[in-house]
């Protein structure tokens, strides 16, 4: 299989189109189990029949892992939103009403929201007190099974035709739905704040759900997001791990 179309690249991986297939390419020590994982994780949730990139092919190409799945022809929901701000508000209903619809499904083989969320938590280098704080109130929230995609945003979000297709299914666990809606509002704070607030205020219209539920998981997403160690979100994310209660 031949790489020669470069349409994205992101930190140890690239990915190529060939054809009706994309593929991802992985760093020369990029780990074998991580790669073996993402693509069994990808498997089980198109279990749910919910729109996504099949896989098609784990293999080795040059030297390095590389996942083949379908491409999706389109245009993120995130180009839209930039191309057309005067129709802001549809897209943020458009994007709700997704991941209403992916939260509808359960995909029972898939891990546990919790788990990651805790082992994450638990290998940050913070003072004890405020993670025994966090690992606390984790604990007691709520345990739910529904499917949560982890990295929810409008960049993963790909719309063919008149159909929306979630892509980058590698952080998918089953667990609480506010908890990931908690996440996707926390990216939209560091990349896109002029509709973070907008979509949980529409999450929560048309969910019915309570915005201080939410809000109670703010804190743990934006400590399991500081693990990540990325350092332009570094100074904002820790504003948002002290356990308080939000307005």
């Amino acid at each position: 299989m031949k790489l020669e179309n470069l349409i994205a690249t992101g930190t140890n991986k690239e990915v190529y189109k060939s054809g009706d297939t994309a593929i991802k390419v992985f760093g020369d020590n990029y780990p074998k189990a991580d790669v073996l994982n993402e693509a069994l994780i990808a498997s089980r949730v198109e279990e749910t029949g919910i729109n996504m990139p099949k896989i098609k092919e784990v293999s080795v190409i040059d030297g390095k892992w590389a996942i083949a799945m379908d491409y999706i022809e389109g245009k993120t929901l995130a180009d839209y939103m930039k191309e057309d701000p005067a129709n802001i508000d549809k897209y943020v209903e458009q994007m709700v009403d997704i991941q209403l619809d992916m939260h509808s499904k359960k995909c029972p083989m898939l891990g546990k929201l919790k788990d990651k969320l805790y082992g994450r938590i638990d290998s940050l280098d913070i003072e004890a007190t405020k993670k025994y704080e966090l690992l606390t109130r984790l604990d007691s929230a709520p345990k739910h099974k529904k499917l949560c995609h982890g990295d929810f945003n409008p960049n993963n979000i790909i719309i063919s035709g008149d159909k929306p297709y979630i892509i980058d299914w590698n952080h998918a666990t089953r667990g609480n739905a506010s908890a990931d809606v908690a996440r996707s509002y926390l990216w939209l704070c560091l990349y896109m704040p002029e509709i973070a607030d907008k979509y949980m205020d529409k999450f929560c219209e048309k969910s019915g759900t309570d915005k201080k539920y939410v809000q109670r998981w703010l804190p743990v997403v934006a400590a399991a997001r500081l693990s990540k160690n990325i350092p332009e979100e570094k100074e904002l994310i820790e504003k948002w791990i002290d356990v308080v209660e939000y307005e």
